[in-house]
């Protein structure tokens, strides 16, 4: 028992640390909406969110975290072109085409716009100041790394926490209202509609080079043991995962309890900023905002520097601080879409790029079963990938009549989860094949 006190005492700091890494400012707006359109369907849908949320991205840490933590070595097992070009999507992904522009844009919709009258809401000059402002002192901040950006983040964490429990104790004490019925796909598929809305933290995308940040931090404390390493890499995903899985179960109740005194929106933002507001006042939505704003500072500053930091590794040619300047920037251009174009665009890469991840991060997690042979990998990527393309026009509304017929006849293809058994077959395909190949090379040999 002193062992396993001590144990808990010694890593529970690293827990918090992933905890800290993965709380954006943009994983508080996804739950309080996905909570007012699943309505009395609330229960299936998070579940299926919890599962892509927070389930796979623990999976993620650990599986990077048994296979030494660097996510591109990791994928140059299938080869070593894959492994730079799916990393480089990855960083990409979590960091100027979606990410960083959403911390923009999330601080507009929640710390600027509600303060706001109608009509400057519906003019784009307050959301392309807010955002030139944002990602000026974003720059700033990128170029000259001080310890001041990690110091506000440990105590914006545990704020932004205590302001979540505040809200969600008081919409449990006083509810704004009853549970509304469901809307939408929420009728009828509330369990796939809530797990792919979970692709939209993209958690599990940056679970795959937070890994090494984990390891890292491990390794700070001298402790080199691989299995070792792995039983502390467990134990702070499962802290990390209960403190997230906290944190969407409020958010989502708050929403969908909320209608009935706020009325409903088309974005997160605007239904947690309006909660704020119901339950607390003017002053709850001052509080929140200026939180809200200063997560998403520190997200940005920290997306950007790793960001700039790998693909400088990468491109040895390309300066850290040009990389920085590029990347802020383009995060500016794209920031001033505005929230609700920023998530219909990244929905559709999303479908692409999440099911593709997720087949992977499984199969490294149990390679050693079929010796880390390349072609094992290859076929259940390839069938993921022919499905989850569908999945992705589809949602950008484009559709080619061959393909549609070919996936739409798919178990689950209705839920966008058609990609799960064309991998498992494709998993199957490939390792019978390896075991056919093995004792060829033996006799070769």
């Amino acid at each position: 028992m002193e062992n396993l006190g001590s144990f808990v005492k010694d890593n529970i700091a690293v827990g918090f640390m992933l905890f800290a890494l993965f709380l954006g400012a943009g994983n508080i707006i996804f739950p309080p909406l996905l909570g007012q359109q699943a309505g009395e369907h609330i229960v299936p849908a998070m579940l299926g969110f919890l599962i892509t949320g927070v389930g796979l991205p623990l999976t993620g840490i650990v599986a990077v975290a048994k296979n030494g933590g660097d996510f591109q070595q990791i994928a140059s097992r299938i080869h070593p072109l894959f492994g730079v070009i799916f990393t480089s999507i990855v960083y990409l992904s979590i960091g100027p085409l979606f990410a960083i522009p959403r911390t923009g844009a999330v601080t507009y919709e929640i710390g600027i716009a509600p303060f706001l009258s109608k009509e400057a809401v519906e003019s784009w000059v307050p959301l392309f100041i807010s955002s030139f402002v944002f990602f000026a002192i974003s720059l700033y901040l990128a170029l000259n790394p001080t310890k001041l950006v990690d110091r506000i983040g440990k105590i914006l964490t545990p704020a932004l926490l205590i302001v979540i429990v505040l809200l969600a104790v008081k919409s449990i004490i006083t509810p704004m209202g009853s549970v509304q019925e469901a809307q939408g796909d929420y009728i009828s598929n509330a369990f796939s509609r809530g797990f792919v809305e979970g692709y939209l933290t993209m958690d599990m995308l940056a679970s795959l080079v937070f890994g090494i940040v984990v390891l890292q931090s491990i390794q700070a404390k001298g402790i080199m043991n691989l299995a070792k390493q792995v039983t502390i890499t467990i134990f702070a995903g499962i802290v990390a995962a209960l403190g997230l899985a906290f944190v969407y179960i409020s958010l989502s109740w708050i929403g969908a309890s909320s209608p009935a005194a706020i009325g409903y929106f088309e974005e997160g933002g605007s239904v947690i900023s309006a909660a704020a507001n119901a339950l607390y006042g003017s002053a709850g939505s001052i509080i929140l905002s200026l939180i809200i704003i200063l997560a998403c500072i520190t997200t940005s500053v920290g997306l950007i520097t790793a960001n700039a930091t790998y693909f400088a590794k990468l491109f040895p040619k390309l300066s850290y601080k040009m990389l920085v300047a590029v990347f802020t920037v383009f995060s500016f251009i794209i920031s001033n879409f505005g929230l609700a174009k920023l998530i219909s665009i990244t929905l559709p890469v999303l479908l692409i790029i999440y099911p593709i991840a997720i087949v992977l991060m499984f199969m490294i997690m149990f390679d050693k079963a079929w010796n880390r042979e390349p072609i094992v990998y290859v076929f259940p990527l390839i069938a993921t990938a022919f499905v989850s393309l569908y999945d992705g026009l589809k949602q950008a509304g484009l559709e080619i009549g061959w393909y549609q017929k070919i996936v739409s006849s798919l178990p689950l293809a209705e839920q966008s989860l058609g990609w799960v058994i064309p991998a498992l077959a494709a998993l199957a395909i490939g390792w019978i094949i390896q075991l056919l190949i093995k004792p060829a090379k033996k006799t070769a040999d």
